[in-house]
């Protein structure tokens, strides 16, 4: 008895199609995929914008608490009280900033998270926080390390900036000049390494790279790829942005307003402060909702790309297809396979319009030439071929009424590769080989027995 395979279903299809696919699908899919898996990627982004964000206020305010309770010490209008209260604000101040910096530092773990489980997705599977971060944690030092790298960079510009206005101070007003082709250069300069390492979270977190090695794989991975990358970056950043506007300018005029209704004369009134922070904390709430869409939209963006750059440079689309066949197929314990052919070349792939050449077998071409045709010794090479058979019609009769005998046959040449086309006149049979010579020419031979079917009547004669 034959053992048939168990029929399996058709493969659940992923957020994108296994080939490489283009700009308008990766922006497309970059918004929609929150419907996808909405509890790991909104809820964990907004968990650790969160976290991160009541960290830095409780933290800005502890430090401001203990630097501005000192001014309660010295006596106001003072040098000591003037150097106290500056260096309050400036401690404040600092500690802001590096709890800002600490609170976006978490958030390159969120793309992490985004990218693995865009990985996911893409093979259409729907994996749970536990799973995703169990892919990530392997490689959360080493984005905190491009997330570090990131700042020190962003660092080492604002510090040029800094000292063109320190510059201007000491030197002059016109030290300024040198200030707009700076800023002028940054700009293209930023966008452009923006487009180049927008891959490289992805690459940490997939491929398990280095921060270095990340950068490097980004860099070739955008290689063919830097406008649609680069439009992606701005679609998103400016629709985000002009959201994030839509949502606080209202919110400061109503706050503005209601202030004015509930203290009209200026004086402190607790409604109207409350009214004022409760309006202040929603629009916050409002921002950061929107920044955290903002975060997981331009993280599958990312790992959207990284997914198609792939498949356009090392085949990955083959690989992504047979991992989801065996698996389909009841296959466990199957290898990454993110992780099979990273470096390599992929074939290059046939044009969409383009007909693939046909290797015809070279009879089916064209005849085999004459000349080809292993013909016997002597015969005539316009000879294509002998007769088949003999004819089916009676020989002919001499005037006595008896049959002429037939000369001797030839030998027939080997028969041709070609049948002799329908309709054509018949060639006469070519002479026999010349043999050597006798003394005596043999008689030709009895007529056969065909001779009996001469027509009645003319025996008689």
């Amino acid at each position: 008895m034959t053992a048939y395979p168990a029929w399996t279903p058709a493969s659940r299809p992923g957020i994108v199609p296994l080939h490489p696919y283009g700009f308008g699908t990766i922006l497309g899919r970059s918004f929609t995929a929150l419907r996808q898996n909405p509890r790991v990627l909104l809820g964990f982004a907004l968990v650790v914008q969160a976290a991160g964000s009541i960290l830095a206020i409780l933290g800005t305010a502890a430090v401001a608490f203990a630097t501005f309770s000192r001014l309660d010490t010295v006596r106001a209008n003072t040098d000591e009280f003037e150097a106290v209260f500056a260096g309050s604000v400036a401690l404040t101040a600092l500690t802001g900033i590096v709890l800002s910096i600490a609170s976006g530092v978490l958030t390159t773990l969120v793309q992490g998270v985004v990218v693995a489980e865009v990985a996911h997705a893409v093979v259409a599977e729907k994996a749970p926080l536990r799973t995703v971060w169990r892919r990530v944690r392997p490689s959360a030092w080493r984005l905190i390390g491009w997330a570090a790298l990131s700042v020190l960079a962003v660092g080492v510009v604002v510090g040029l900036v800094a000292l063109v206005f320190l510059g201007a101070a000491v030197v002059g007003p016109g030290f300024l000049l040198l200030l707009i082709p700076l800023v002028l250069a940054l700009i293209p300069l930023g966008l452009w390494l923006a487009a180049k390492l927008f891959l490289v979270p992805a690459a940490i977190v997939l491929e398990g790279a280095g921060v270095f090695g990340a950068v490097a794989r980004s860099w070739r991975l955008t290689r063919t790829r830097f406008w649609p990358t680069l439009g992606v970056i701005v679609i998103i950043t400016v629709a985000f942005g002009a959201i994030g506007q839509v949502i606080s300018v209202p919110l400061g005029f109503a706050s503005g307003i209601v202030s004015s209704i509930l203290s009209p004369s200026g004086e402190t009134n607790v409604t109207a402060v409350v009214t004022l922070l409760l309006t202040q904390l929603l629009g916050q709430v409002l921002v950061t909702l929107v920044q955290c869409i903002a975060l997981v939209v331009q993280a599958t963006a990312a790992g959207l790309t990284y997914v198609d750059a792939r498949m356009r440079h090392e085949g990955l689309d083959q690989d992504l297809i047979a991992y989801v066949e065996a698996r389909d197929a009841g296959g466990t314990g199957l290898p990454d396979p993110y992780r099979a052919g990273i470096g390599r070349t992929a074939p290059v792939r046939p044009s969409p319009g383009a007909a693939a050449p046909v290797a015809y077998p070279p009879a089916a071409m064209a005849p085999s030439p004459p000349a080809a045709t292993p013909f016997a010794p002597g015969a005539p090479a316009a000879t294509p071929f002998a007769p088949a058979a003999a004819p089916a019609y009676p020989p002919p009769t001499g005037p006595a009424g008896v049959p002429t005998a037939p000369a001797a046959a030839p030998a027939a040449p080997p028969p041709s590769a070609f049948p002799p086309p329908s309709g054509s006149p018949v060639a006469p049979a070519s002479p026999p080989a010349p043999g050597p010579p006798s003394a005596e020419t043999p008689p030709a031979p009895a007529p056969p027995a065909a001779t009996r079917w001469a027509p009645p009547g003319d025996g008689a004669s």
